[in-house]
């Protein structure tokens, strides 16, 4: 990881100035399987307090040792699942996830491209899930959300643009961070956090607030 932080701060001054304020690199890791997937489609567009709790009662109701069981959705069928406080939508991914048998144990050989292909077939799985999967399960280091929009703003503020962004200008910025993209998207998640930026380094995080508490529950 050092060799990351140094490559970094060298390549990219402001992003090296937005590394010293936030401090050590520590990533929350989670596993990456049908458990942690899952999750990620209950906690969407919820509090983390709320989300946890609807957690919860499904682990209960389909889980095994800790872990949600497919086998188990599927035989509550959206109908089973409605009652433990899921919308019909959202009780519809989960069966449609467990019916898609995805060889979680196989994702680790897979390129990026090929895990995203795999992931986003899925009902209620979208780029943005299948990119935070790749890098705080996957533990893939090159990975950049550029359809963020708390990334999008952190980059308008800690570069001084005129204007947010566009999904180009945003990977020309992060041309530089590669092959450590996913580094620099952590340190620019977690900047939100920092009150004080010197000069036009100061950023202001600004995302809405049911990807802030998405965020701060599942991947950080």
């Amino acid at each position: 990881m050092k060799k990351a932080l140094l490559y970094l701060e060298v390549t990219d001054p402001i992003l090296g100035n937005i590394i010293r304020q936030v401090g050590p690199y520590a990533i929350t890791y989670h596993a990456p399987d049908f458990t942690t997937l899952a999750r990620s489609i209950i906690y969407q567009q919820l509090s983390g307090r709320a989300a946890g709790t609807i957690f919860a009662r499904v682990l209960a109701a389909a889980g095994r040792g800790g872990k949600l069981s497919p086998a188990k959705l599927i035989a509550l069928g959206p109908e089973g699942l409605r009652p433990l406080g899921l919308s019909q939508q959202k009780a519809s991914y989960l069966v449609d996830l467990a019916n898609r048998r995805i060889r979680f144990s196989h994702l680790p050989t897979l390129p990026d491209s090929e895990v995203l292909a795999a992931l986003t077939a899925v009902k209620g799985i979208g780029v943005w899930t299948a990119q935070m999967l790749l890098l705080f399960a996957l533990e893939r280091p090159d990975t950049f959300p550029t359809n963020e929009r708390g990334i999008r703003n952190a980059i308008h503020k800690a570069y001084n643009l005129p204007t947010p962004p566009t999904l180009t200008e945003m990977a020309q910025i992060a041309q530089p961070w590669r092959p450590y993209a996913s580094v620099a998207t952590w340190y620019l998640r977690r900047s939100r956090r920092c009150r004080r930026f010197p000069h036009h380094f100061r950023l202001t995080l600004l995302i809405p607030s049911a990807y802030a508490r998405v965020h701060r529950s599942i991947w950080q």
